[in-house]
């Protein structure tokens, strides 16, 4: 079973109202060792975030009617810079996940957006429930050797194997699969399916196949 957000994050949420200055900005972040912080409305929703690189605007980049300015993100950039509250220096809309959002899902996300951490909204209320960080994140690969066998063996059975076919070894998150095949097409299956399972570091098939069912493609001639 794939893990969920619920299943590593910190209960803790780190937020602040838009009113809150940029002291009380850097003094959140440094007591309580975050890197970002949520920007939250009167009902506890999230509509931004501040970030340690949105803070760093202030030194990098000048603020509005100090030279020329550039059109597009430039121009934003310009007006936060000069911000002095949450609300004119976040970063808007704030990027968020539910409890029920997949740890694979919540790693892109962060992959994608360069980020750290992400708040964690109640799906039904959308009102800010803590924060997954990608340390949380890491916890996946914490998991038991007991825990990722019973996984691959089950993500085996779902391909319409035969587990007790196959000698399936985990050490240290590297899954080890022997045995037999019908096909040689199944270890591409394999593969796939065990790799999605949480906590797998690396994943090794060696297999004999009765048949060998993978085209061969001939190489052209010129």
């Amino acid at each position: 079973m794939a893990l969920q957000v619920k299943d590593v994050m910190g209960v803790v949420a780190i937020a602040v109202r838009p009113e809150a200055t940029f002291a009380e900005l850097v003094a959140t972040m440094r007591r309580f060792k975050v890197g970002a912080v949520a920007v939250i409305d009167l009902e506890g929703r999230p509509i931004g975030v501040v970030s340690e690189d949105d803070l760093l605007l202030k030194e990098i980049v000048p603020p509005p009617g100090t030279g020329a300015l550039d059109d597009g993100g430039r121009y934003r950039e310009r007006n936060r810079a000069g911000g002095t509250t949450a609300g004119q220096i976040m970063t808007r809309p704030a990027l968020t996940v539910t409890r029920q959002t997949s740890v694979r899902e919540a790693a892109r996300l962060m992959h994608a957006n360069r980020i750290k951490q992400l708040p964690v909204i109640d799906a039904a209320s959308g009102k800010i429930a803590g924060t997954v960080h990608q340390t949380d994140l890491l916890k996946v690969f914490s998991r038991s050797a007991a825990d990722i066998l019973a996984d691959v063996a089950a993500a085996v059975a779902g391909l319409g194997l035969d587990p007790r076919a196959l000698t399936i070894t985990v050490d240290a998150g590297v899954v080890h699969i022997g045995g037999r095949l019908a096909r040689r097409s199944q270890i591409t299956e394999l593969v796939q399916a065990g790799r999605r399972v949480e906590g797998v570091v690396d994943l090794e098939v060696d297999v004999t196949c009765d048949h060998d069912d993978v085209e061969r493609i001939s190489p052209l001639h010129l």
